[in-house]
């Protein structure tokens, strides 16, 4: 498997991202609409801000993420979609720790403070990213209305799937999520999607799903490099087991550019969400299907902190059945807390063995046979009668021809 080139990749959303993006995303949809309508007037306090824009991989003149100078005050679009005001009064994944594999979690971000723990350097963030995606799981809300996670009483393991600036290898991504499933983690989110690594990847999603734990993971990259076309399958999210997750915008679309694959379990907010950098308060906006496959982490912790019976292939099931109709399903982390779901299933009828009435009796036939016999007779001789009888009295009974 190549690794990822450190050239930058373009941006597959839209233009003037920080800007034009950081508008739409101050504006609650409500949870009501089901899926994602017309998206209404945007409060004249967001055109002024605008939102740095977290990276996936740094390029080579690139220096690490800084603190962001700019916060959102108000709830972002996704929250709104989620219905995370509803889902959150059931669960708020305590007791549950969702792995992030991606390019580390800071361990000093506010949000998550005192809930991150890591394997080796995993707990700093050159990139940003990891901290962003683990924010969209787990960020504890704060008091200016900002961004907040579906689960933010979860815990977060930080597992480095990538290098420290966000180059990564099938390896290593497998590595990862093999050491994530060996400290016992609820859940198992993977930030990257590969077009490589086919065997190693199945092999590490088989060997998570053995020990209960479910991955999720992006159905297709945030980005392309130039001029390259999407592959038909991304790893490790199209293996047996894992659960794949595609991205759709304030407007309930896609853009014209997005890479499209196929065999997607779920889609969830993924265009223009906002949370929290790895320095300072401030945020920072993203867009691509790896931060919908977050908020799908998160609401998988809220319903394994709520069911912790379930097994992992339960939850992905209760996750993708309780689902908002759709082509794919459209994440409801509400229904999936609420919905009544059975594994009865109902009997196929039995054919019924047809039934025959016995034969007629043949006794009435034959009496009846007998008595028409007798009746016939008894005409045959009472006609008889009524001729040879005058004719023997007028003879005075004597034979024939004396």
């Amino acid at each position: 498997m190549r690794a990822m080139p450190r050239a930058r990749v373009r941006l597959r959303r839209h233009p003037r991202a920080s800007a034009v993006a950081a508008t739409l995303l101050m504006t609650v949809i409500p949870a009501a609409l089901g899926v994602v309508g017309v998206v209404p007037a945007v409060p004249a306090s967001a055109d002024s801000v605008g939102l740095p824009v977290v990276r996936s991989v740094l390029a080579e003149d690139d220096t690490c993420a800084v603190a962001s100078g700019k916060k959102a005050e108000a709830e972002p679009w996704t929250m709104g979609v989620l219905g995370a005001s509803r889902a959150r009064p059931l669960s708020q994944g305590a007791g549950t720790t969702v792995a992030v594999v991606d390019t580390g979690v800071a361990k000093a971000a506010p949000a998550l403070s005192g809930r991150v723990s890591a394997l080796g350097a995993a707990g700093e963030d050159c990139v940003g990213h990891g901290t962003f995606a683990a924010g969209l799981i787990a960020a504890e809300p704060g008091g200016d209305g900002g961004p907040a996670g579906l689960a933010p009483k979860a815990r977060i393991l930080a597992v480095r799937g990538t290098d420290e600036r966000g180059v990564t290898t099938a390896s290593q991504v497998a590595e990862a999520i093999r050491q994530a499933a060996d400290e016992g983690v609820s859940v198992i989110y993977v930030a990257v999607a590969l077009d490589g690594g086919k065997a190693q990847l199945t092999d590490a999603v088989a060997y998570a799903s053995g020990k209960d734990a479910l991955v999720v993971a992006p159905a297709a990259p945030d980005a392309l490099p130039r001029n390259t076309e999407p592959a038909p399958w991304y790893w490790p999210a199209a293996a047996p087991g894992a659960l794949s997750v595609t991205d759709y915008g304030p407007d309930g679309g896609r853009p014209t550019n997005a890479p499209v694959v196929s065999g997607v379990d779920l889609a969830a907010p993924g265009d223009v969400v906002v949370s929290i950098g790895p320095k300072g308060s401030g945020h920072f906006i993203g867009s691509g299907a790896s931060f919908a496959a977050a908020h799908v982490a998160g609401a998988a912790a809220q319903v394994r902190a709520r069911y912790p019976e379930l097994t992992a292939a339960q939850v992905s099931r209760r996750l993708t059945e309780a689902a908002y109709p759709a082509s794919p399903p459209r994440l409801d982390p509400y229904a999936a807390l609420t919905a009544v779901l059975t594994d009865a299933r109902g009997a196929a009828p039995k054919q019924q063995r047809a039934v025959l009435p016995p034969p007629p009796s043949t006794q009435p036939r034959t009496r009846a046979l007998v008595i028409a016999g007798v009746g016939g007779a008894l005409v045959l001789l009472v006609a008889a009668g009524a001729v040879v009888i005058p004719r023997g009295r007028a003879r005075n009974w004597r034979p024939a021809g004396s």
